[in-house]
């Protein structure tokens, strides 16, 4: 095989390796920990905190690319590749991806879901429900061996759920049982009794319900389409799945083009007062007075015209619609920095007339350390908070984006470009409902979990609830 390295790859675990180095500095400081310790020790940030963490381990399973080696011909010397580019996610759904209907199926259907002209044998013509060539193929008989199968295999996903839950339970109490110095037994009766500061009870019934969803799409996926096929005969689980990585480069990439413009502008902003404050204000506020979605419209238009005249860039589909995902990324991100510029410039107003700034002031420190050690550590609460809040928002934003034309390109597979397709498929009779409720599912998920965790977030960082506590 031949590793693909995306635009979009590079900066996702770019982004990663960023987030470990500041695991790693805070584990050092007692003042970066503590407020942390806060937020893992309520029972909803911990349930909301897994599910975050399954679907990131999704994405970053997604964002793994390579092209596989094509079989060698007679007298071929040069090893030739697949022109798709595939993901080790892929690998590991296995042919769910292939296994491609002639069009609509409902779930776990083993018939499409409209009728067809057939001729019989005896030459007359009857409108019949096709079988499908993979949903229940397997079965000699659907109608009466359907509900067996998929009980079955239902249970046998939950058994080996319980088994990997179980397993993990005996490590973990391991693990604690080592550092209380309590033993394994002790540890694993404190976790089940809810004794510890940490719920570990919590986060364990919440993985329990991923690893028992993760069962199922592995025990029930390869046989049957779960959650029926589209208009073109794909699987939409697959779809659903893959949309995974989308959201989070959404989400994460453009916050981290949004946070140098926000937090350092709004600082300025609010320290310096007089012309600089003019200037910002001035700023932020002629781009707040431009619509959004026509500005993201513009330049989305612009960089498609420019894909177009140049072919030549792009050796695969995927890195041409990769750029045009990074590049929407990078025009959210300049688009939505002012409401959090806006709000660190009025804290920054309040902070810099307190009087250890007034002090710092005083002795003459420069300008540059009184913003970076004074002002930033009591602005990082709401800089926090701003993140996971704005990740939510820009999960939702590219769903309305593709819903309007202007967001992914056609070919990636993305929340909002299933809940556009869906937006006909709704229409026609009889209604086709599944591929509609597959991406809102998932997408409500990752999204109230992102909202639960900023709350916790917040109650822990803002010191002023951390001084009522």
């Amino acid at each position: 095989m031949m590793w693909v390295l995306l635009w979009t790859d590079a900066l996702v675990f770019a982004l990663v390796a960023v987030i470990v180095t500041f695991v790693l500095y805070a584990r050092k400081h007692e003042h970066m920990r503590a407020p942390w310790r806060e937020v893992v020790r309520g029972r909803i940030a911990v349930a909301a905190l897994v599910v975050l963490m399954t679907y990131t381990v999704t994405g970053l399973l997604d964002s793994v690319h390579f092209r596989k080696a094509l079989p060698m011909q007679d007298g071929q010397q040069e090893v030739q590749y697949a022109g798709d580019v595939v993901s080790l996610l892929d690998g590991l759904l296995g042919d769910l991806a292939t296994q491609v209907e002639k069009t609509y199926s409902a779930p776990f259907a083993t018939t499409l879901y409209t009728r067809e002209t057939v001729i019989a044998e005896d030459g007359t013509q009857q409108r019949i429900f096709p079988r499908l060539k993979y949903g229940g193929a397997h079965l000699a008989d659907p109608v009466s061996e359907r509900v067996g199968d998929i009980a079955l295999r239902s249970l046998r996903a939950l058994g080996e759920a319980l088994l990997i839950i179980l397993l993990l339970y005996a490590l973990l109490s391991a693990w604690l049982g080592r550092r209380w110095n309590t033993g394994s037994a002790a540890a694993a009766l404190r976790m089940l009794r809810g004794e510890t500061d940490v719920p570990w009870r919590t986060a364990l019934v919440t993985l329990f319900v991923f690893v028992f969803l993760a069962a199922l799409i592995v025990n029930l996926a390869s046989v049957w389409h779960v959650f029926g096929t589209d208009k073109v005969g794909k699987d939409v689980l697959y779809q659903t799945i893959k949309s995974i990585r989308t959201g989070l480069v959404i989400g994460t990439l453009t916050t981290l083009v949004m946070l140098p413009f926000a937090v350092f502008l709004g600082m300025m902003a609010g320290y310096f007062r007089g012309w600089v404050d003019d200037v910002i204000q001035y700023l932020y506020t002629t781009l707040n007075s431009i619509p959004g979605v026509l500005l993201i419209a513009a330049s989305v238009l612009m960089m498609q015209v420019y894909m177009d005249t140049h072919p030549e860039l792009f050796e695969t589909m995927e890195e041409r619609a990769d750029l045009r995902l990074l590049f929407l990324c990078l025009i959210l991100g300049i688009t939505s920095w002012t409401g959090l510029c806006r709000l660190l410039r009025g804290e920054t107003l309040k902070l810099r007339e307190l009087e250890y700034v007034q002090a710092a002031d005083a002795f003459g420190v420069a300008k540059a350390t009184i913003l970076m050690r004074h002002l930033l550590p009591n602005l990082m609460h709401l800089v926090l908070i701003a993140v996971v809040i704005d990740f939510s928002g820009l999960v939702l934003a590219e769903a309305v984006l593709s819903y309007v034309g202007v967001g992914v390109d056609a070919t990636t597979m993305s929340w909002g470009n299933m809940i556009n397709r869906a937006r006909l498929e709704m229409a026609r009779e009889p209604m086709v409902w599944w591929s509609l409720l597959a991406a809102f599912s998932f997408m409500f998920m990752l999204v109230l979990a992102a909202n639960l965790f900023a709350d916790a977030v917040r109650d822990a960082f803002d010191p002023r609830l951390r001084a009522q506590r």
